[in-house]
């Protein structure tokens, strides 16, 4: 096995069981690894520190997978870690009313940059990793064999993948491709998802619990749901009786599917609008027109990948919650979202509390938001925090 030199004095994050060793923290490297070769790491004295993933075009140089050097990693250690994973989500999907949630997520369950979603029948994957793309077929023959799905498609399109010297991919791993529209649930709810075409592996379980939690304050109210994707807070607030909701994404197809959502649901259609429009524009159209809502919902995409990026991401988010502040009723909720992993929740308040300033209003935090147990945040790797919210009161 080929080893990877530690440089001296950067062993702490290591012996803290970081995951993620930088190129700039290698001394040297002892042969010539490919791009996912599984490596030995060894500090400035030639001790034993960790097996990992290696890649030399990534940023991310060591992908750490374990600590013991009497574990071997071979095809039965990736077979435990998916076996883990699956198994510890069987309470998600105990109750029967879902049968849609992550399975597999990528360093919280030792298998860095593996994304796997369960969506009823079928498997969405995405592979983020060199790593993890040469062990992909003992990954999916544990999948199958767990879980016998109908399908497992690969939807490897994130930008990411150049960082690891991997192509874009879409297809089917094995069984059928899924059809065109996939019928799951998700607290007694019922969607239709497009796992080919749709935003990310297709659906974004990780807003269950929220979902829930913000329709709990919607009954009788007026909802605006901006970036709607395919309205999940929607029918959520539909079903527990808003008096009127209105979904704002830039998508055609998002807006297309969530319509058929609500008539799959049986929801009333006359108290729901559905707007194909840029969110930021279309708030300013609201503010010009004089629309007034009783709780607004922002859950916008990623505005900072990464940490460079913090400081121009916080101006647009600031920039969206004052908006959206100057469109809520008096005593009105703004539920508000980052899923940003660079942008941690402190920050996250500072930025509301600026838009609040802006807006001339005052904001009570009266709920804080997270991702679900099914995206569980590893101890050693704080990074995988990346979803937070806010609800807030706003007067």
């Amino acid at each position: 096995m080929f080893e990877v030199i530690l440089k001296k004095g950067k062993e702490k994050a290591v012996l803290q069981r970081h995951p993620w060793v930088f190129s700039g923290a290698i001394e040297r490297v002892k042969g010539e690894p490919a791009n996912g070769d599984v490596v030995k790491l060894i500090d400035a004295q030639g001790r034993f520190m960790a097996y990992g993933f290696y890649n030399d075009q990534s940023r991310v140089a060591l992908r750490l997978l374990e600590w013991d050097e009497s574990t071997p990693i071979d095809e039965n250690w990736f077979r435990r870690k998916v076996a883990i994973a699956v198994e510890s989500r069987n309470y998600v999907l105990q109750s029967g009313k879902t049968d849609t949630c992550r399975l597999i997520f990528s360093e919280a369950d030792y298998l860095p940059g593996l994304i796997v979603d369960k969506y009823s029948d079928y498997l969405s994957l995405q592979i983020l990793t060199s790593g993890i793309q040469n062990n992909l077929s003992v990954i999916i023959d544990e999948l199958q064999h767990l879980l016998q799905p109908k399908g497992i498609y690969d939807k490897s399109d994130a930008t990411s993948r150049a960082h690891e010297g991997l192509a874009t991919t879409n297809e089917v791993l094995a069984g059928s491709p899924p059809p065109e529209l996939v019928e799951v649930k998700e607290n007694d709810i019922t969607y239709v998802i497009n796992i080919a075409e749709g935003q990310k592996s297709g659906f974004y379980c990780d807003q269950r619990d929220n979902r829930h939690i913000l329709a709990s304050h919607a009954a009788g109210k007026k909802v605006l749901d901006c970036f709607s994707y395919t309205g999940g807070f929607t029918l959520n607030s539909l079903k527990q009786g808003a008096a009127f909701v209105t979904s704002v994404d830039s998508s055609a197809l998002a807006i297309e599917t969530l319509r058929k959502n609500i008539e799959l649901n049986g929801l009333d259609a006359a108290r729901h609008a559905a707007v194909q429009s840029d969110v930021n524009k279309q708030l300013r159209r609201f503010k010009e027109d004089g629309e007034m809502f009783d709780v607004i919902v922002l859950d916008p995409p990623k505005y900072a990948p990464s940490r460079s990026a913090l400081d121009r991401a916080s101006r647009a988010y600031k920039d969206l919650n004052r908006i959206a502040m100057l469109l809520l009723n008096k005593g009105g909720l703004l539920a508000t979202f980052s899923c940003s992993g660079a942008m941690d929740i402190d920050t996250f308040k500072q930025v509301l509390a600026w838009a609040a300033l802006d807006a001339g209003k005052q904001v009570q935090f009266i709920n804080q938001f997270c991702q679900p147990e099914d995206h569980p945040v590893r101890a050693s790797f704080p990074e995988g925090e990346y979803l937070k919210g806010l609800l807030c009161r706003v007067i």
